[in-house]
């Protein structure tokens, strides 16, 4: 690329453009802040030895007008968590050390500790994460910042009904992830004003150029035609960027996209800026010479600009209040399907406010619809973009609302990248997935999911609840909507039989034991869930098993599983409609590897299934009632065999 002249000052335009902004905007502070900014993450990623100084240098004269401008960010700088105050999200997160600098020089960080960057016990790290009280959501996994911005524009818009603004700043590299035009669609969609999206274009990724460089009419292009207004921009003249953010707070009905050319390592030394290879590398021995060089750029060096207050009430963020949950009167042994009980258990639980549903086009399959229908206002459809609608759901629960996530279970996988940062947001997020094992039946086994408890459960801080009947199903929704934390919840498509009354209490963390009716002793525990406790329970018709419920996967009611195996010689069998790594074999067996007197055995899905009728698929794949009777006797034999074994060894010692 052709050499350049350093935009970082104010008199970039026409005299006459230059000197009306001076009027009424600080233009040569904002310079002078924006190298400030400049220095601050050449010395916070010198002093932790890593860091991308070169990224946050590309976005100095941004994050300078955006916290310091009058047309930039509205916000009450003394509490970050005011609801009222313009957010932004950092999506390009890497470029974290400029964002905490930023803070710094608004008050809230002391400039002291910036230089604590990534230490263990500093919370300024590496990434941005909630841990801090002004970032609302973990970024650093690309493509995820966006998602969450149309999530926080959505409910600003539509729910809160506020002057709020969401500003949204993303690498240019960043928008090769499909999920920033899933996001892109959806702003388009619902005309969401109130979001402005900046894209960082400085050429350079992390090994080599970027995909556009700075063919900026390519990327207006592609913006353009997913519903945004689009406006270009020098990304280092502070002129132009103060009259573009002027121009997006009056734009209606589109999102904007501000499209910045920008240089990597802007106003470092030559054989920096704009060049490959300093990607996420601190400056080292070129530090002295570039921070040398930034300060004698400074025309004040206590230049200072009070950000722009919000002129509304503070906003705090409330908990979900009350929730009520109103169960149809089930009939013990009535056939109801586990996603339809699920769906009017969301319907009943959607009449607290805080409520909302999103899902991705197939409402009428996992039973959203109902509440879809109950509450139209607070249903979101995201069309089928899996990883966009996980994304807006965290942005939501940062704005204090309670989502539930609704698609099929096997398609959840699509987005399971952003439920593991969801748990890095610490987000009160509820996830469900429908359709999920073999006994789906004829539709095949790319719509099973058979994966779904291995990714759940390693999820920090998640609850994932299982339910076996409807009134379980419906206890598990409210369990979900009161408590706060990532909770994933396994509905079966089929219809099964109703076992509790509506009064039985469900908890978290705990399972429901049923034993045999009469006094013969167990021969195994057989702990089950879903569509296989219905299998278990016609099983235990034939032998003598006490079947577990197990309702509540992670936690596991390990205490109880180990209190009933002990009656049953410490024989257990697992059976579940998943395959057996990471499902309920996995959570017992762990659960129980210091118990020396259990032996665990898992009937699980045990081959690639395929279309057929559900119970065919059952007994097929080797899960269904007649399997489970089958264990139970060959178990039988082989403790025979092991007791014959011991009685005729012990009969030769007692010879010798």
């Amino acid at each position: 690329p052709p050499k350049r002249k350093s935009h970082g000052t104010p008199g970039k335009g026409t005299p006459a453009k230059v000197k009306k902004l001076a009027e009424n905007h600080e233009l040569e502070k904002l310079a002078d802040i924006a190298t400030k900014l400049r220095i601050h993450s050449v010395e916070m990623t010198q002093a932790s030895k890593s860091g991308h100084p070169t990224t946050c240098s590309s976005i100095a004269e941004i994050m300078s007008c955006l916290f310091f401008d009058t047309y930039g960010m509205n916000y009450d700088c003394t509490f970050p968590q005011d609801l009222m105050n313009d957010k932004l999200v950092l999506s390009k997160g890497h470029a974290a050390p400029i964002l905490y600098a930023a803070w710094a020089e608004a008050g809230y960080v002391k400039k002291e500790d910036l230089k604590n960057l990534r230490k263990i016990d500093c919370d300024l790290e590496g990434h941005p994460t909630p841990r801090l009280p002004f970032i609302d959501v973990a970024t650093g996994s690309l493509g995820q910042g966006i998602c969450n911005a149309v999530g926080m524009a959505y409910s600003i818009k539509n729910w809160e009904k506020t002057s709020s603004r969401i500003w949204c700043i993303c690498g240019d590299g960043e928008m090769m992830e499909g999920s920033c035009w899933e996001a892109l669609a959806i702003a388009g969609h619902y005309h969401l004003e109130n979001l402005t999206i900046i894209i960082d274009m400085n050429r350079l990724g992390q090994s080599k150029p970027t995909l556009h460089e700075h063919k900026i009419a390519e990327m207006k292009a592609k913006c353009s035609a997913f519903g945004a207004q689009v406006f270009t921009i020098d990304g280092h003249s502070i002129p132009d960027i103060i009259t573009t953010f002027d121009k997006c707070r009056k734009t209606i009905n589109k999102p904007q996209v501000i499209l910045a050319k920008t240089f990597k390592g802007n106003d470092f030394t030559e054989d920096i800026q704009d060049k490959l290879n300093w990607h996420g590398k601190p400056l080292g021995n070129n530090a002295e010479k570039v921070i040398e060089h930034l300060k004698s750029k400074i025309k004040d060096p206590e230049a200072h600009v009070e950000p722009t207050k919000h002129a509304g009430e503070k906003i705090e963020k409330k908990d979900i209040g009350e929730v009520t949950l109103k169960i149809p009167e089930y009939k013990l042994g009535d056939k109801v399907a586990i996603r339809s009980a699920y769906g009017n258990a969301l319907k009943s639980v959607g009449n607290n406010e805080k409520v909302v549903c999103l899902d991705a086009d197939t409402s009428n399959s996992t039973m959203s619809c109902l509440f879809k229908d109950s509450h139209p206002d607070r249903f979101v459809e995201c069309f089928i973009g899996e990883q966009n609608m996980v994304g807006m759901a965290v942005g939501m629960h940062c704005r204090g609302f309670v989502p539930f996530v609704n698609t099929f279970g096997a398609f959840h996988s699509r987005s399971y990248d952003f439920i593991r940062m969801a748990a890095i947001s610490m987000a009160n997020i509820k996830i469900v997935g429908s359709h999920c094992g073999a006994s789906i039946g004829q539709d095949g086994t790319s719509q099973m999911a058979l994966e779904d408890l291995a990714m759940m459960r390693p999820i920090f801080g998640s609850t994932v609840l299982y339910p076996s009947d409807p009134v379980s199903a419906e206890k598990a929704t409210e369990l979900a909507a009161k408590t706060k934390g990532i909770f994933y919840i396994r509905t079966t498509r089929a219809a099964l039989p109703t076992v509790y009354s509506n009064e039985e209490k469900f908890e978290i963390g705990k399972c429901k034991v049923h034993p045999k009716e009469g006094d013969a002793k167990p021969k195994a525990v057989v702990v089950a869930a879903g569509i296989t406790f219905d299998e278990a329970k016609k099983a235990q018709k034939e032998v003598d098993i006490t079947v577990i419920d197990l309702f509540s996967v992670k936690p596991l009611d390990a205490e109880k599983i180990y209190e009933e195996a002990v009656k049953a010689d410490g024989v257990i069998i697992t059976v579940e409609d998943h395959y057996i790594q990471g499902g309920i074999y996995d959570a017992v067996c762990g659960a129980l590897s210091q118990k020396k007197d259990v032996s665990v055995h898992g009937l699980a899905i045990n081959d690639l299934p395929r279309s057929g009728e559900p119970d065919e698929l059952l007994e097929m794949f080797g899960v269904s009632s007649k399997r489970i009777i089958e264990k139970v006797k060959s178990l039988q034999v082989l403790s025979l065999y092991h007791l014959s074994n011991r009685l005729i060894f012990q009969t030769l010692l007692q010879k010798k």
